[in-house]
């Protein structure tokens, strides 16, 4: 499979009329639903409602253009939430944009190496972990809007944003929060009486022309909207080169630097999402998407987005849910989705600027709310302690510091753990007296137990001898209180060894031959037996010494020992099998 082969040049093969009018209603449908989530994701990201519509028009468009799905909806999300507006508050606008195009760069990079498939590396407790904190964090940023409190710029640390809440919700505003439960409830209810209408948009019509209401007949003004904290969007801004912000005689290559942890979150967080995205879609759809060209369309999208003032994207799994249960089943759904955007922020822009604030905070707490994944959550407990253990970790530290502390922890652990669940994988036998062929499948000798002459040890290692393993032969090799003369080491079940693996093997053989004991090595798989070799193992062990399996290995161990015990010498043979 090519590394970049766009779904859209597969689509035109087979199009007719009738698909056409099943991806225009699609897209139109899945346009109307971005509508609210994109200004949401906007305002909520510390930006506003036009970088959040050019957004998901411009993204949405390239990401369906030029992605490997068919059916994939790209634009903002409630994932990038936290990491934009942490980004926004450290390094500014400028700052963004360019951690934006440097991730952009990172996933057209991670598609061109064909790193596709790293959505099979983050484990599954990280992945929950993450999701659930980014969920906790958007629905305390929510807290001021919803509640009216009015405060101005709230803290953006989790904790000390908390502190001021509290010290200010006598100041709640119940109109307001009465607008935001009422939203909230409309969310809710909308699905009961139609899937196809988005209960979103039903939330800010109704909401909308309440406070309008409100406004004319009642005389209640101090209802926050988007107009009054927002520039209103008028159209789609002239492409520039954002601003880098660049002060106190700092260098682009230092603000690079600085930036690069952020970028390759927001990369990392692309490439998560809209994978995760894809899969899911695959299985409905009956289709199997190209990672590698999906990463390199995420990566186009936020390389151009960002030159018209646009935040990061990625594939969207509930745009993309609705795209498919509406009958989108090509990218041309996607692009009509982008056009949809396009006419609502040409010709219905002044209206945004209506929508109050309680309203769209409404939106954005059904968002986390599910986003949390409480279900998965819960079903974890299930799960091995160390499991549940990673998942929280990750969570607390996404919650309490950012995300990309939380995902560099989160996968530390789990990796920590792997290696501890393979290290503890991997046993150890040790046979002293006989071998039972019942059990022992690979031996030629069926009818009696294969006896293993006096002074000789064989030790069996099933599974990979690499460094967590290392440590624990050296351990059973020291507690032997008897040395034998001859140790014949099975290695059948060795998939690979690593570095420490080799020099612990390496010593061990050095030692032996300084108590004057013979190492036999059996069992030795192709990949293990160039990688000794590789390592110039063969001036330890001559290849000539070479045994073909345990039977021959234990007849030249009773060779040996007669050799040994006629002229006194020592001799150090491998056996291949």
């Amino acid at each position: 499979m090519s590394v970049f082969q766009p779904k859209i040049f597969d689509v035109f093969k087979n199009y007719s009329k009738e698909k056409f009018t099943t991806d225009l209603m699609a897209g139109v449908i899945v346009g109307i639903v971005a509508i609210p989530l994109a200004i949401a994701f906007g305002i909520a990201s510390g930006v506003g409602p036009t970088e959040g519509l050019v957004t998901a028009i411009i993204a949405g468009f390239l990401i369906s253009f030029f992605g490997g799905s068919k059916v994939q909806i790209g634009g903002p999300t409630g994932a990038f939430i936290v990491i934009v507006y942490g980004i926004i508050q450290q390094h500014g606008l400028g700052g963004l944009l360019i951690a934006t195009i440097m991730a952009g760069i990172m996933l057209v990079l991670m598609g061109v190496f064909k790193l596709g498939n790293i959505i099979k590396f983050v484990p599954y407790p990280v992945i929950v972990g993450f999701t659930a904190g980014i969920a906790i964090t958007i629905f305390s940023t929510q807290i001021n809007d919803i509640f009216g409190l009015g405060i101005e710029n709230p803290p953006a640390n989790f904790i000390d944003k908390w502190i001021v809440y509290f010290r200010h919700f006598a100041q709640t505003n119940p109109i307001t929060l009465g607008l935001g439960i009422l939203s909230i409830i409309i969310i809710v209810l909308m699905p009961k009486i139609s899937k196809k209408i988005p209960g979103s948009l039903v939330a800010i019509i109704l909401v909308t022309i309440l406070v309008w209401v409100l406004d004319k007949f009642a005389g209640i003004t101090n209802i926050s909207t988007i107009g009054d904290l927002y520039t209103l969007p008028t159209g789609i801004p002239k492409p520039q080169i954002p601003d880098l912000g660049l002060s106190g005689g700092q260098t682009v290559i230092e603000l690079i630097i600085k930036l690069f942890p952020a970028a390759f979150t927001i990369a990392m967080l692309g490439a998560i999402e809209s994978l995760l995205s894809a899969m899911v879609a695959d299985g409905i759809i009956s289709d199997k998407h190209n990672s590698n060209t999906e990463l390199i369309g995420q990566g186009i999208a936020n390389i151009v987005t960002p030159f018209f003032g646009g935040i990061p994207a990625t594939g969207a799994i509930a745009r993309t849910m609705t795209n498919i249960n509406n009958g989108g089943r090509s990218p041309i759904a996607g692009i009509i989705h982008a056009a949809t955007l396009m006419l609502v922020l040409l010709f219905l822009g002044k209206l945004v600027g209506y929508i109050p604030m309680a309203c769209l905070a409404g939106v954005l707490i059904m968002v986390s709310y599910n986003m949390s994944g409480w279900r998965s959550i819960l079903a974890l407990r299930n799960m091995p302690r160390s499991d549940y253990a990673v998942m929280w970790a990750t969570l607390i530290l996404t919650v309490i510091f950012d995300l990309t502390i939380a995902i560099e922890i989160g996968l530390l652990m789990a990796v920590v753990l792997f290696l501890k669940r393979t290290s503890e994988a991997t046993s150890i036998k040790i046979f002293g007296s006989e071998i039972d062929p019942n059990v022992e499948s690979d031996l030629e000798l069926h009818e009696e137990k294969l006896q293993i002459p006096e002074g000789v040890t064989v030790y069996e290692i099933d599974g990979p001898y690499f460094f967590g393993v290392a440590n624990k032969f050296d351990e059973i090799m020291n507690r032997m209180a008897k040395k034998p003369k001859i140790r014949i080491i099975r290695m059948r079940r060795v998939p690979f060894m690593d570095s420490t693996g080799l020099h612990n093997l390496e010593n061990l053989c050095l030692q032996s031959k300084r108590q004057d004991i013979t190492i036999i090595l059996s069992g030795v798989t192709e990949q293990v037996r160039k990688t000794l070799l590789k390592a110039n193992f063969d001036k330890i062990i001559p290849e000539e010494n070479i045994c073909s399996h345990i039977n021959i290995a234990l007849k030249k161990a009773k060779e040996l020992l007669a050799v040994t015990a006629d002229k006194g010498e020592n001799i150090t043979i491998a056996d291949n099998k």
